[in-house]
């Protein structure tokens, strides 16, 4: 059993950064709980502690004295930047520690699974002193996920279906460095049928998508794919593991006005 400990920055009295009518403290939380669930939802043998799971105040020493009481196989602290900038960077510790090359290896494959994930500018794989990256005992990474005073990062943290993309994207990561084996798929066939609301080459059309399907009552997401050396998003409005249940759905959305088709995983 590999156990990951998910640090949500900030929280409680200390909001983090803000900026366009956003908290740092919220937006780090909803990360993490999805990367949680992503987790804990596709792979085996995997056990996920959250350092906070609402809006409470917890102190640097708390956070780490909690996962190295746990004694987590990795430790991951979520952050938002500010400052001017715009984009994606990750750190570890910037002295020399014990098993400091394989901490390096993990935090190169979060890093590029998110960056795989998500469009955006790559500002480098970078060390500091940070408390939670010098006080654990394991291996520790820190990610900060765009910039709140920037306003294009800003629209994308106001938007669930990016911010399950930025978590899917450090789970991946995090299963891709404790080699993590996925769960089997929920039928007997191994089948999974996704309903597909469309494929977008531009994000933002994509996300209108989204929007428009909330209206209606639908929850969707968008996840990206790579045809031909082109990147496109695909809007997916359900997961079905029997096909019937799939069509039923395409049905409901051709009356509310959407195309829509299955594609079987």
């Amino acid at each position: 059993m590999k156990k990951v400990f998910i640090d949500p920055g900030h929280g409680g009295k200390d909001p983090g950064a803000v900026g366009n009518g956003l908290l740092e403290k919220n937006i780090t939380l909803d990360i993490s709980q999805r990367i949680k669930n992503y987790l804990v939802s596709n792979y085996e043998n995997i056990s996920v502690k959250m350092s906070r799971t609402k809006d409470q105040t917890v102190s640097l020493s708390e956070r780490t004295n909690q996962a190295n009481r746990w004694k987590a196989d990795l430790y991951v602290s979520i952050h938002i930047n500010a400052g001017g900038g715009q984009g994606f960077e990750s750190f570890i510790y910037n002295r020399q520690f014990k098993n400091k090359p394989q901490t390096e290896k993990i935090r190169t494959m979060i890093h590029n699974a998110v960056m795989d994930k998500v469009n955006w500018t790559d500002r480098g794989k970078k060390q500091a002193n940070f408390h939670v990256l010098r006080e654990t005992t394991m291996a520790a990474v820190l990610t900060e996920s765009g910039f709140i005073d920037n306003r294009g990062d800003a629209r994308n943290m106001k938007d669930s279906s990016w911010l399950q993309i930025v978590a899917e994207g450090h789970a991946i990561g995090i299963a891709n460095a404790l080699n993590l084996k996925k769960k089997s798929l929920p039928d007997k066939t191994g089948r999974l049928y996704r309903v597909v609301s469309g494929s977008f080459l531009e994000e933002d059309n994509a996300r209108k998508r989204v929007h428009a399907l909330k209206r209606k009552g639908y929850d969707s997401f968008i996840v990206q794919q790579m045809s031909q050396k082109e990147r496109y998003y695909r809007v997916i409005v359900g997961a079905f593991s029997q096909f019937e249940n799939a069509e039923n759905r395409v049905k409901d959305l051709k009356k509310d006005g959407f195309d829509s088709f299955i594609v079987q995983m």
